[in-house]
């Protein structure tokens, strides 16, 4: 089946959307948009006027390189205040001979029951393993026998307040949210693998204002810590020590400075333009020592909270976020965290960033949520699904979804 999925996150620096196609089990990405936001602060909505128009324009945006109006999306929700807990739940099989989706809606919804109050929203509930009879540790159920199929879930919940506000800048945007989930759950998505399955690791989302460093066992989120610093802290130190203008601190830290300042080139120099209106020689050696001090101070704080998160062994930690793309970063995680820590590599076309994550790995958890419930869907309708397979058309004969809409549908 050709199926389609849209994704949205809204940042506290850009609104980002993308729009891929699973096609033979891979993921393609069919648009992507990342816009300025308004209104937005620690990935909370502060102003929901700002918040709607930047989200308006950002949906806009989109349509128009698509051609048609999209109007369903999987959300990333903030994960502050969330809740874990593990729950059990248990199901007679409606059909003896054989489990179906069906089955595991049921057994899933029988956990739930009375354990979510009336303050607190569902985000997730991720099974940990089934038992069927007597036959335990399933990880999925689906056309196995028995009688019985019994669930261990963990599910996250996090207040209505923080989450309907999300929602109601999307709603009065015009767009329908089909599922939420935290953009750490989108994360481990993206990152994936049958390695990661079998172990317990973290992955660190570097935001604007925020870092989220989440803990995982066996692919499945049991820990998470919000700390109140993000790359923006960069752009104030640049700012600060060379009295520039944020935009062109926040330049020189994406397009100048090394992450560990031992690869610098102290004779590469750049010219810019102070507050003052005076023209400043920056030194790439120089600048990156002020930006790899504070790096270094954030990696310190994030192996603190891992200690104090898990006294488990992590066997790997994964970094991503826009920042993450510095040059030189893996070699300074490696440094501060050790060689288990690994720079999120997104590779997929027309998004190769990391900023992109989470919104990306978000459709791939929903594939997977579905295909465990036996379950398919179409985020764009049967018309803006023909009128796509056109242009795809137009643009070549190769089988390769891709080729044929390269270079028209990403923005980046």
């Amino acid at each position: 089946m050709n199926t389609y999925y849209t994704s949205v996150e809204l940042g506290t620096n850009s609104i980002k959307i993308l729009v891929c196609n699973k096609f033979k089990n891979k993921f393609h990405v069919i648009a992507s948009v990342d816009t300025p936001s308004e209104g937005i602060q620690k990935g909370m909505i502060v102003d929901t006027k700002k918040a709607i128009t930047t989200t308006k324009k950002a949906f806009r945006k989109l349509d128009e390189m698509l051609g048609f109006k999209i109007t369903k999306v999987i959300a990333c929700v903030p994960i502050n205040n969330c809740k874990m807990d593990i729950v059990v739940g248990s199901a007679k099989v409606i059909d003896y001979h054989s489990i179906t989706g069906e089955d595991v809606s049921n057994v899933l919804n029988d956990a739930l029951v009375g354990h979510i109050n009336d303050e607190d929203e569902l985000i997730t509930a991720i099974p940990i393993s089934f038992k069927i009879d007597d036959e335990d540790h399933i990880q999925d159920p689906k056309g196995l026998v028995g009688e019985v199929l019994e669930a261990k879930i963990l599910i996250s919940t996090s207040p209505k307040e923080i989450i309907y506000k999300t929602l109601e800048v999307l709603k009065l945007s015009g767009i329908e949210v089909i599922d939420i989930a935290y953009a750490s759950t989108g994360d481990y998505y993206e990152v994936k693998n049958p390695n990661l399955d079998k172990v317990v690791g973290a992955i660190v989302n570097i935001g604007e204002d925020v870092s989220n460093i989440s803990v995982f066992n066996k692919g499945i989120m049991i820990k998470n810590k919000t700390l109140n610093i993000g790359s923006r802290n960069v752009d104030n130190d640049i700012a600060y020590i060379y009295h520039l203008d944020k935009n062109i601190s926040r330049e020189l830290k994406e397009n100048f400075v090394v992450a560990m300042s031992a690869y610098a080139d102290s004779n590469e120099v750049v010219t810019v333009q102070n507050k003052d209106g005076e023209n400043l020689e920056i030194n790439q050696l120089d600048l990156s020592k002020i930006v790899e001090a504070r790096l270094v101070d954030f990696l310190k704080k994030v192996k603190n909270e891992l200690k104090n998160l898990t006294k488990r062994e992590i066997r790997y930690i994964i970094i991503t976020g826009g920042i993450s793309e510095l040059a030189g970063f893996q070699y300074l995680i490696e440094d501060q965290l050790g060689i288990k820590a690994k720079v999120c590599n997104i590779t997929t076309m027309g998004i190769r960033s990391n900023k992109y994550s989470s919104v990306l790995g978000l459709a791939k958890y929903f594939d997977a949520k579905l295909a465990l419930r036996g379950k398919k869907t179409n985020m764009l309708n049967e018309k803006d699904i023909n009128s796509l397979i056109s242009v795809m058309e137009e643009k070549g004969n190769s089988d390769s979804i891709i080729n044929k809409v390269f270079g028209r549908f990403f923005e980046n």
